[in-house]
């Protein structure tokens, strides 16, 4: 099998490529890394040195793509299948990129900060920065409050990169700032994206996982 995918099935990010890859059945081999293991991250240090997933290696083109938006879209040039993540629209493409940037920058990363935080130990915690960190968070949940009053994916009708940035990210974004009644829309279209087939495979072999993951006491 020529695509290998390096990642570790509770990230954000490596969700986020997934859902690529299950979306149009594309096969590829799962090299889960665990960091905290020598030996995994050796082995993961010497096909990437950043130490960061996801990351694909192709054997057939010779070549290794990180970061989950390039992977995407490597996957929908190179191996495109039923569902275009990336329209062919020259018109649209660069409101893809912002929705994708939007959720993985305003959201998913801002989302990394909080969690980061609450696993810190005693006395090292960054009251301030967190307290920025939920209110940009919410700054950007209000406006995705308003995008999907009048959409079913992020794009509009059709199911794209942008929808695989938002998953995991509004996933995450709930668990840890529950959205309650108050964002009805935003709630709306996440029940939808967790329905979705391919996110919900990701999320499932993402559970066993997600008792590490501390949430809204």
């Amino acid at each position: 099998m020529s695509l290998t995918l390096y990642f570790h099935p509770l990230s954000s990010f490596c969700q986020k490529a997934l859902i690529a890859f299950y979306e149009n059945d594309t096969p590829f081999t799962p090299h889960l890394v665990d960091l905290g293991n020598e030996t995994s991250r050796a082995d993961f240090l010497a096909v990437w040195p950043i130490g960061k997933f996801p990351v694909l290696r192709d054997a057939a083109r010779d070549v290794i793509v990180p970061e989950a938006t390039v992977i995407i879209e490597y996957l929908d040039r190179f191996y495109p299948g039923r569902t275009r993540l990336v329209p062919d629209a020259a018109d649209s493409i660069w409101d893809l990129h912002v929705r994708d940037r939007f959720f993985d920058l305003y959201i998913n990363t801002v989302v990394g900060k909080i969690v980061t935080d609450r696993l810190r130990p005693d006395g090292e915690c960054d009251t301030f920065g967190v307290a920025q960190a939920k209110a940009q968070l919410q700054t950007a949940l209000d406006r995705v409050e308003r995008d999907m009053a009048s959409r079913v994916w992020a794009m509009g009708d059709t199911f794209t990169m942008a929808d695989c940035a938002a998953a995991p990210a509004l996933f995450y974004a709930d668990l840890i700032m529950p959205f309650g009644g108050a964002l009805k829309n935003t709630a709306a279209y996440l029940d939808r994206l967790k329905a979705r087939p391919s996110y919900a495979r990701a999320l499932k072999e993402a559970e066993p996982f997600l008792k590490f993951v501390p949430q809204e006491s």
